[in-house]
């Protein structure tokens, strides 16, 4: 396979994962956590990235989208980890989900809990035994199998 091949695979992966997440969000009503959103960001980085290399940019950039993929994997082992339990995960969206610092005075001074928080620790959903965040760690190790196979070819 091209170098551009590549690219536009691995391109269009983590385009088809931000449309997967949007539509489980959207179509599905499963709101975000916000480790959830954390992973979004580096897809949005890589269809930024391949983008750009596909539109004449240096290929050498293919390096940039491999690591856009490894920090959305690693942020997937991490939240993953989170919701199995394995170790503890930001306070502000796990456990009680109390982060005190975020409320306003009505909050507060409420008797009810805050209304909307989507629990980091708490598998919402799950396909053989992994939730979004482990499929997103997996999808993205592949996708960084591809951006280093076309950095290399650019090379």
């Amino acid at each position: 396979m091209t170098g551009k091949t590549l690219t536009l695979l691995a391109t269009l992966g983590s385009a088809a994962l931000l449309l997967g997440a949007f539509g489980f969000q959207h179509l599905g009503g499963y709101a975000p956590c916000q480790m959830c959103l954390w992973q979004r960001w580096p897809h949005a980085a890589a269809v930024l990235i391949g983008a750009i290399v596909l539109l004449g940019g240096p290929r050498v950039l293919a390096w940039l989208g491999a690591m856009a993929a490894a920090v959305t994997a690693l942020i997937g082992i991490f939240h993953a980890g989170v919701e199995w339990g394995w170790w503890p995960g930001p306070s502000s969206c796990t456990g009680g989900g109390m982060d005190l610092g975020s409320l306003d005075g009505g909050s507060l001074l409420s008797t009810e809990g805050p209304s909307g928080l989507v629990m980091c620790d708490e598998i919402v959903w799950q396909f053989l035994g992994l939730s979004m965040a482990g499929w997103n760690a997996i999808f993205s190790f592949i996708l960084i199998g591809l951006w280093v196979a076309a950095a290399r070819k650019a090379a």
